[in-house]
């Protein structure tokens, strides 16, 4: 194992294949595999969703009744529950074994029940006064209504999700994290299912818009998300009991973090959904009042993709990892273990966003233009993808960071960070918006540059609370991966240009590009990095790698 060096050294140090941070890469790398089928799925839906209704008004009002769930969902379920959650029952676990910890799961399950239970009966009356904090929508005439409606069809799935994010829980806290990632998947594909069953084929005959019957499916898609982790849940001995005790320490600590972690998970949600309130103003010379908030729409969506590869797939597998360093009262193993995290993250992140600037109207184009979403839209969703990918490692190592604080039982700071980056997101796109002629790209660059400085102002606080993070050795592994990004977007905008001159602008071209500059891209990068022997390049591919091996039989005695 190396000697510590969290002071710095003039050399990266070479990662032991005992690492302790070689285990999270390994289930980061299990994880990824499943999240990136769920996201591959999600583009999908999102594609299918694009090419039937285009951005228009259905689209964007089914796009708000899914917002303000999805992000309810985003913030209590799968952000400060699971944050919450997971170190007080990997701890509970460690410490007080099974038993002990099967019942602080079965309060948990009945405390959302009812606490999530009644957001959902809430949201459902008070739908209207939802949707009203979008008043921009009422530029166009129906369009709030339908919006209201398909809220109120829509807001059950949050129990749903709630409770499938406690059984991820407990199923990562176990070190299983395929199943629960692979979750998702099945929500994308029978919410699809589901919705044009309901929206196209049997429509006409219930009387049902396709619309609404896309909604019903988000509803029917959570039920089956929440369902299919329930064997490997059982599985594990855990099973589900009514079971209500207030005054439990375990239960008494998770409620008491959970309030910050709300907020301190909420920067980027917030500003996504109060952007999307600014830009229901837009007004685009070509579409009007319908397309601002579409566009926004599809190119988040598409952020999600390299979010979740890296950003969630890291944070799941880390938290439980660095809560034991904690609790066992291994400082430099928890410090090793985020830093390498951190590392890993900017080896993935730093030339994913180099590429979806440099090709991003090609991957709009090739995965969404069709039916009524039409070459203009590709135009506009790529320059909002652009101005996303610029923050993608803030958004990122966020995600590792907010759990580590957590690790550590702090939640305010998480919190003030975040509160502190809604109010510059808010100041900063309303001055845009009335002071200059900037349009919907402008609210994604603003979302961008706080997710930055929601991270930097993170980890310049962690880095001194727990005495450093190998400072050196990450800024000069980073430094070498920016330097082979850089390169490698160098090459695939050449490649780019060069199929363009020889196809023109055309979906056709944009498939061939990529077909093209994708696998050159990341055979220079990864070539660049193995030149300037960036060390977490091996973590990376070990920890991909190795569950294969395993699960193949052909791991080497």
């Amino acid at each position: 194992m190396n000697q510590p060096t969290h002071k710095g050294s003039s050399q990266p140090q070479p990662v032991s294949v005992d690492s302790p941070s070689i285990g999270v890469v390994q289930s980061a790398g299990i994880m990824s595999a499943a999240v990136l089928l769920s996201r591959v799925t999600g583009l999908g839906r999102e594609m299918f969703l694009a090419r039937l209704f285009g951005a228009g008004m259905e689209f964007e009002a089914y796009r708000l009744g899914f917002l303000i769930p999805n992000l309810a969902r985003d913030l209590f379920a799968e952000g400060a529950l699971s944050s919450a959650f997971v170190p007080t029952f990997t701890e509970t676990l460690a410490t007080k074994g099974k038993q002990a910890a099967a019942r602080l799961s079965n309060l948990v399950t009945t405390a959302v029940i009812l606490v999530v239970g009644g957001i959902c009966l809430l949201g459902v009356v008070f739908a209207p006064q939802l949707v009203g904090l979008f008043p921009g929508f009422q530029l166009v005439p129906g369009k709030t209504e339908l919006a209201v409606h398909l809220t109120r069809i829509m807001f059950p799935f949050l129990l749903l999700v709630a409770l499938a994010a406690q059984v991820m829980g407990v199923l990562n806290s176990c070190n299983q994290f395929g199943i629960p990632a692979l979750a998702s998947s099945f929500f994308n594909i029978t919410s699809v299912v589901f919705g044009f069953v309901f929206g196209f084929w049997a429509g006409p005959w219930i009387g049902m818009m396709p619309i609404e019957g896309m909604a019903w499916g988000v509803v029917l898609g959570g039920a089956l998300q929440f369902a299919c982790q329930l064997p490997s849940y059982y599985e594990k001995g855990f099973s589900f009991r009514l079971a209500w005790d207030p005054s439990h320490p375990g239960l008494r600590h998770i409620i008491r973090l959970m309030g910050p972690a709300i907020l301190g998970g909420a920067a980027v949600q917030i500003n996504v959904m109060m952007n999307t309130s600014f830009a229901t103003y837009l007004q685009d010379p070509v579409r009007g009042a319908n397309g601002p908030v579409s566009w926004l729409t599809w190119a988040f969506r598409f952020m999600q993709l390299p979010i979740g590869l890296f950003g969630v797939a890291l944070a799941s597998a880390t938290l439980p990892s660095i809560t034991r360093s904690f609790v066992s009262g291994n400082q430099d193993e928890f410090r090793r273990t985020l830093s390498r995290s951190l590392a890993v993250v900017f080896l993935l992140t730093v030339p994913s966003s180099i590429g979806l600037v440099v090709l991003g109207r090609q991957m709009i184009s090739a995965i969404y233009e069709g039916g009524k979403f039409d070459a203009y839209d590709t135009q506009q969703t790529a320059l909002a993808l652009s101005c996303y990918a610029v923050g993608l490692a803030g958004y990122a190592g966020v995600k590792i960071l907010n759990p580590a604080f957590y690790a550590l039982k702090d939640s305010r700071t998480p919190m003030m960070i975040s509160m502190a980056s809604v109010l510059i997101n808010f100041v900063a796109a309303s001055a845009m918006l009335r002071w200059a002629s900037f349009g919907h790209s402008t609210l994604a660059l603003t979302t961008s540059t706080v997710a930055l400085f929601n991270f930097i102002a993170l980890f310049w606080i962690l880095r001194n609370r727990i005495g450093g993070v190998y400072g050196r050795d990450l800024a000069s592994s980073t430094g070498r991966v920016a330097l082979a990004a850089v390169g490698m977007g160098v090459l695939t905008a050449m490649l780019q240009l060069g199929v363009e001159a020889w196809l023109g602008q055309s979906r056709l071209s944009s498939i061939v590009a990529l077909a093209v500059c994708i696998p050159a891209g990341v055979s220079v990068f990864y070539g660049a990095c193995r030149l300037l022997q960036v060390p977490e390049l091996e973590l990376a591919v070990s920890g991909v790698v190795a569950p294969f091996r395993r699960y193949l039989g052909r791991r080497s005695a």
